[in-house]
């Protein structure tokens, strides 16, 4: 018997049990199966369901049949594994749409957060993911709209879960209610949230101004790992999206994040074209402006220049370094017109305190946002789109 005839060297249809390379050889010696017993020094009954496929082949088993048929002990297990390998391929499939599934969505994470429902089997789980991406099969690629989000320029494409919020920002987007959008609209609202950046209240008032201007403005609790701060997508030229995450409830996070994404709607950033989304905007992982990609560097000098001029901040930098008091932030915050928290996270970006000082000073804002605003996350969960479920959309003022 020849080694060559072991598994690798053929094609997977042609995958046989080795009782039928056992029984050719004992044809070809002219051998019984109580001979190979006995040669083997076994039962006849093993050799018989060997033969017929009822017993594995085990290594003690195969090093006995290579020295009877001078072959390695190796051949004889290749055989019996590539054999066994074949018939169980057909409880692969399950399997393999189990992986695309899971990879097309964080499917324990979308039930967490009641975007779809648990499911008892695949094809029910399938069923759900396809209704949650609006799509017919789990071949068809999303219908996802052009966006510009908050997510590091360094992954080079979207994860299953950063795909999944934006998605549910496209759909819960879809129903926030809004006025006419304008660009002189976006303008009224953008000089009526200037007037307002000294209010620790003001960020209440945030869902209603957008709303007013045509934006529509919701929260959408970031899913674990994806890192987003936030996103601008349109449902068309006229029906901007803007969604934040609320990764962090602070107040200067909330402003810059806020005035990064109008930034985009602004100059219509998305509109045409998807974006690469951009994460960590604000705080220790926060990515140096510089380095960004054109529009996301452009809506970073926007956000920075409407809450504290880079002048005046280096001017007040100059004067007051090393030691920053809170009298002094204070101070400079009522000149400028902001609230003090906005001021200590500028100093934190630019290291001109650490990140530990000052922390009182960074209020939290994320209730105040979560009180008026739409919002999926934190508990709340908006019924399935269309249905008569709460959806806690901002009344809209004309």
């Amino acid at each position: 018997m020849r080694e060559t005839m072991t598994g690798p060297e053929r094609a997977p249809a042609e995958v046989l049990r080795p009782g039928e390379f056992i029984g050719e050889e004992l044809e070809a010696r002219g051998w019984s199966q109580r001979d190979l017993a006995e040669i083997m020094g076994c039962s006849p009954r093993l050799v018989n369901e060997i033969i017929r496929g009822k017993r594995a082949i085990t290594p003690e088993t195969a090093r006995r049949l290579g020295a009877a048929f001078g072959t390695s002990a190796a051949l004889w297990l290749n055989l019996e594994n590539a054999w066994r390998l074949r018939r169980l391929e057909s409880n692969d499939e399950p399997v393999r749409r189990r992986a695309r599934l899971y990879g097309l969505a964080p499917v324990k994470e979308l039930i967490r957060r009641g975007w779809i429902r648990a499911a008892r089997d695949i094809d029910e789980l399938e069923s759900e993911i396809c209704r949650f991406y609006a799509i017919d099969r789990i071949d068809e690629e999303p219908a996802f709209l052009p966006h510009a989000a908050s997510k590091s320029a360094g992954l080079a494409s979207l994860t299953a879960a950063q795909r999944a919020w934006l998605f549910r920002v496209k759909q819960l987007g879809a129903i926030v209610p809004a006025g006419e959008f304008s660009a002189e609209a976006l303008q009224n609202a953008l000089d009526e949230i200037r007037s307002l950046l000294s209010d620790p209240e003001a960020p209440a008032r945030v869902s209603d101004i957008l709303a007013r201007a045509g934006v529509r403005f919701l929260i959408v609790e970031h899913l674990a790992g994806t890192r987003i701060d936030g996103a601008c997508l349109w449902l068309d030229e006229r029906r901007p999206v803007v969604a934040l995450s609320l990764r962090y409830g602070r107040v200067d996070w909330f402003w810059h994040t806020l005035l990064h994404e109008l930034a985009h709607v602004k100059f219509r950033d998305g509109v045409q074209r998807s974006l690469l989304p951009d994460v960590d905007l604000v705080g220790l992982g926060a990515e140096p402006g510089e380095v960004r990609a054109g529009v996301e560097r452009r809506a970073d000098r926007f956000a920075s220049e409407f809450l504290l001029p880079r002048r005046a901040v280096k001017r007040f930098i100059e004067k007051t370094a090393p030691y920053f008091s809170k009298e002094k932030i204070c101070e400079f915050a009522g000149r400028m017109g902001v609230h003090p928290g906005i001021v200590v996270g500028r100093l934190q970006y630019l290291e001109a305190i650490p990140y530990r000082q000052r922390r009182k000073m960074l209020v939290p804002v994320r209730d105040k946002v979560l009180a008026t605003a739409l919002t999926d996350g934190w508990g709340r969960t908006v019924g399935p789109v269309g249905s008569d479920e709460d959806t806690r959309a901002a009344p809209v003022r004309r």
